[in-house]
């Protein structure tokens, strides 16, 4: 009876079937493009992980480096 009652009800994964992986060609574009933007985000999170872990050794935070003498 459980069983039943049960069967009639849609499951995520149904309806996540139903809408992307029934046709080959809208889930080969769900990959690409989960891929480019996943790669997107964990390239911006690492980033700015790296850039406050390294507040005040890289390049731009040395004020002496990188500078020239100002001629008059």
């Amino acid at each position: 009876m459980e069983y039943a009652a049960r069967r009639n009800q849609k499951g995520a994964f149904e309806s996540f079937y139903k809408l992307i992986m029934r046709r080959n060609s809208v889930y080969v574009t769900f990959i690409i493009a989960g891929a480019f933007f996943g790669e997107r985000a964990v390239d911006y999170g690492v980033h700015k992980l790296w850039e406050r872990n390294n507040v005040g050794k890289r390049y731009e935070d040395i004020s002496v480096l990188g500078q020239r003498p100002v001629e008059e």
